[in-house]
């Protein structure tokens, strides 16, 4: 990771980690960078926080003055940027969120024209632009050149690439949807529009929550961060299936028709038995990251379904989705990808595969995630001097060791250093939760002992 840019682009607080003079500088280096050989065709989407408009303006205003061609999704979904870009066949693609951030927060996710999160050369290539020091053949770029006459660039409405992406949508339904009550929960988000009118499209007895965006109520008390909302609207009014989306509506989580949580991990379970059922999983095999649940792993093992494990990330999750042809993976926080359909998280989508799967076994969700039993889970984070170091102590090593062995097949427990801050982070997963507790603490204790905490 950068400077500026993380594992899901740069995020800061919206006027002062992030500014408008930081997008603007962006937009004029992807203008620049896409334009050197023709002109660049650059498309553009936001969420629904009120920062998502000032920064649109300007990382717009930055690419048509270093001459490129923009198009303007306007409220949409980072999935529907990353459909665009490929589809439309557009140099890169620009998401303007924060995920499941507060309003206050924003970001800026860059896209390729494959629609994958943007190759890391190229974003070591913009931090160096915003830092001055940008060197290209050899000689240091102090500013780049602005476009002037008619080589500046256009900025247009676009809102006809997000119709495409929802008929895309539409298409992959196998099954109507009629008859079947379904809840959403878009978060105040930019899902407000696209998934309603998706699923009315498909049949369903749509009933929506956290529709109306104020630029402030972005998951505020709402979606796949704020589920318990979700869980009483489906139990109060006997809906069928209940869905919540995240700010930009890259996750997923679902809620079964009891009101229970049907999470990232038990999606991929569910819907990996299904593609396993008609022959359809070539792999055998669903991509996690280390933080998937101990239970999903029991539960695949049951089946006979092979699993891999990622660093915590969906990009991490892509790249090896794409390196091995494996066509099922995600996260726990609902970030699910289907390598046929889509090139990132998809949160309507997999809204629609559950759904799918669902109606083809004939089976309510409830049914479908039983087979995975959640196991209780601690994470402590350690603030500490070395990551590396207090990683390293043979002594933490030692203690790590000693609960791995008490735990054996029940349970598991995990190590690993914050890839932003000087933290490690000590998760224990266990058949109780007072034993997670008592496990974790007990290499917490270690570190501390042995000099590494601040």
């Amino acid at each position: 990771m950068g400077k500026y840019f993380g594992t899901d682009g740069f995020r800061g607080k919206a006027g002062v980690g992030l500014t408008t003079d930081h997008a603007y500088q962006i937009g004029r280096f992807l203008g620049w960078y896409y334009g050197r050989e023709h002109k660049a065709q650059i498309v553009v989407g936001k969420d629904t926080r009120r920062s998502s408009y000032m920064l649109e303006y300007a990382i717009s205003a930055g690419m048509a003055a270093s001459g490129a061609d923009v198009h303007l999704l306007h409220v949409t979904t980072t999935p529907s940027v990353s459909y665009v870009t490929r589809t439309d066949t557009f140099d890169c693609g620009v998401m303007i969120s924060a995920s499941h951030n507060p309003f206050y927060d924003n970001g800026i996710k860059l896209l390729n024209s494959e629609g994958e999160k943007m190759e890391e050369s190229v974003i070591s290539l913009v931090e160096d632009y915003l830092d001055g020091k940008l060197v290209v053949d050899g000689q240091k770029v102090e500013t780049l050149p602005m476009a002037a006459e008619g080589d500046v660039g256009s900025i247009v409405d676009d809102v006809a690439g997000r119709n495409r992406y929802m008929g895309y949508l539409i298409s992959l339904a196998v099954y109507s949807f009629k008859g079947k009550k379904v809840a959403l929960d878009c978060a105040n988000g930019s899902a407000w529009n696209i998934a309603p009118r998706v699923f009315e499209a498909l049949g369903a007895q749509v009933h929506t929550i956290n529709t109306h965006p104020d630029g402030t109520n972005i998951n505020l008390d709402a979606g796949s961060t704020h589920i318990e909302g979700l869980q009483r609207y489906v139990v109060e009014n006997g809906m069928d299936v209940g869905f919540a989306y995240d700010g930009d509506a890259d996750r997923c989580l679902a809620v079964d028709e009891n009101g229970k949580l049907v999470d990232g991990d038990q999606i991929m379970y569910l819907y990996a038995c299904y593609m396993k059922g008609r022959d359809k999983l070539t792999t055998n095999t669903v991509v996690t990251t280390v933080m998937s649940n101990f239970g999903l792993y029991k539960a695949l093992d049951e089946v006979g379904i092979n699993y891999e494990k990622t660093a915590v990330g969906d990009k991490y999750v892509y790249e090896n989705m794409v390196k091995n042809g494996h066509r099922i993976g995600g996260e726990q926080s609902g970030h699910i990808i289907f390598t046929k359909y889509a090139r990132t998280g998809d949160g309507i989508l997999t809204s629609l595969k559950v759904m799918e799967a669902m109606l083809a076994q004939k089976q309510p969700l409830s049914k479908l995630a039983e087979p995975v039993t959640i196991y209780p889970q601690v994470l402590i984070n350690v603030r500490v001097k070395d990551k590396a170091e207090a990683q390293a102590d043979q002594d933490v090593r030692a203690a790590v060791a000693a609960v791995a062995d008490e735990l054996r097949d029940t349970g598991r427990i995990l190590v690993r250093e914050s890839g932003t801050e000087p933290l490690i982070r000590v998760m224990v997963e266990a058949p109780e939760h007072e034993q997670c507790q008592q496990l974790a603490q007990r290499v917490v204790d270690v570190v501390l002992a042995k000099g590494h905490g601040v």
